[in-house]
């Protein structure tokens, strides 16, 4: 079911609301953990992971992962993460270290491996580089894990030990979501395993000065090119990088979703200029809203996750 029917509509439209005003949604099962009660060694970047999902969610569903881009945190995203739960998958919008942006350290950095090394570094925690400072237990991976485990711990009815395996993650089980930094952060992680989905938001654009993309996009994926998708908006600065990493990536051009309404400008994005296109992607408070009030992307949204056995309304 791709939220066809007028109750689901009806549903979406309050956790919509919700998301506007910074709610929690409240028809889905919902727990915000820190990452420091996850794992006790992370002390920063200390943002409430989310975890959703529908009451009655399959118990072979997939895990969706969303990562956000550049200081973002997972409550900037609520309605797209209510969207994923209410079309069957589990969800976790996962806190990591976001701080700093591959784009912004890396373009006119002399070597030339330096946004792959910045992020296996800030994915697996591998001391690769010195132009962040992550630790390994702030690691995206390190942190994914020590979440599943405290769900499994906390929440033992809920089915979480099917996301990991041998202690590490059930890669083929989760797919991985980002916008921004994130979806950069999605992509490599699809570039070294066969995820079940991976879904981009206007990123990566990994480049080094003069807009030369970096050679780890057009390495052979493990992740098949047919689970790939994207979105961009056709206005964002970076779009033009944006598409042709996406050609590097191999991603089909029927999975790619250029996007073109004007965002919503509520006070205080004045400031974003140009990048509010980038943002209303997916940022609750700039997405476009139709005349009955959810996302103008909630078609687009549903295709890139595509369908999944979603719970009964």
């Amino acid at each position: 079911m791709h939220l066809k029917t007028a109750a689901a509509s009806l549903l979406l439209l309050g956790l919509s609301l919700s998301a506007a005003r910074g709610q929690t949604p409240g028809n889905l099962v919902t727990y915000v953990v820190s990452p420091h009660d996850a794992d006790p060694s992370v002390n920063r970047f200390l943002n409430g992971n989310i975890v959703t999902f529908a009451p009655n969610v399959s118990e072979a569903a997939p895990l969706l992962v969303f990562l956000p881009g550049t200081g973002g945190t997972p409550s900037g995203v609520r309605t797209f993460l209510a969207t994923a739960a209410l079309d069957g998958y589990r969800v976790i919008g996962l806190m990591y270290d976001d701080a700093d942006a591959v784009n912004v350290v890396c373009p006119r950095n002399p070597n030339p491996s330096c946004s792959e090394q910045f992020r296996q570094k800030r994915i697996y925690g591998d001391p690769v580089t010195s132009v962040i400072d992550d630790l390994p237990s702030e690691s995206i991976g390190s942190r994914l894990v020590h979440l599943l485990s405290y769900l499994s711990r906390t929440h033992p009815k809920d089915g979480w030990d099917a996301y990991l395996t041998g202690g590490a993650p059930n890669w083929a089980r989760i797919a991985f979501a980002g916008h921004s930094q994130g979806a950069g952060m999605a992509a490599f992680i699809a570039k070294d395993h066969p995820l079940y989905r991976v879904i981009l938001f206007s990123s990566p654009w990994d480049f080094q000065a003069p807009a030369r993309l970096s050679s780890w996009l057009s390495k052979p994926p493990a992740t098949p090119v047919s689970r790939w998708f994207g979105v961009y908006h056709v206005n964002e600065p970076m779009a033009g990088l944006i598409s042709r990493a996406y050609a590097a990536l191999q991603i089909p051009t029927a999975n790619i979703r250029p996007l073109s309404l004007e965002p919503r400008h509520p006070p205080g994005t004045d400031r974003l200029g140009r990048m509010i296109y980038h943002v209303s992607v997916i940022g609750d408070g700039t997405t476009p809203l139709s005349s009955d009030g959810t996302p103008s992307y909630l078609p687009d949204w549903l295709f890139l996750l595509g369908r999944v056995s979603s719970p009964k309304m």
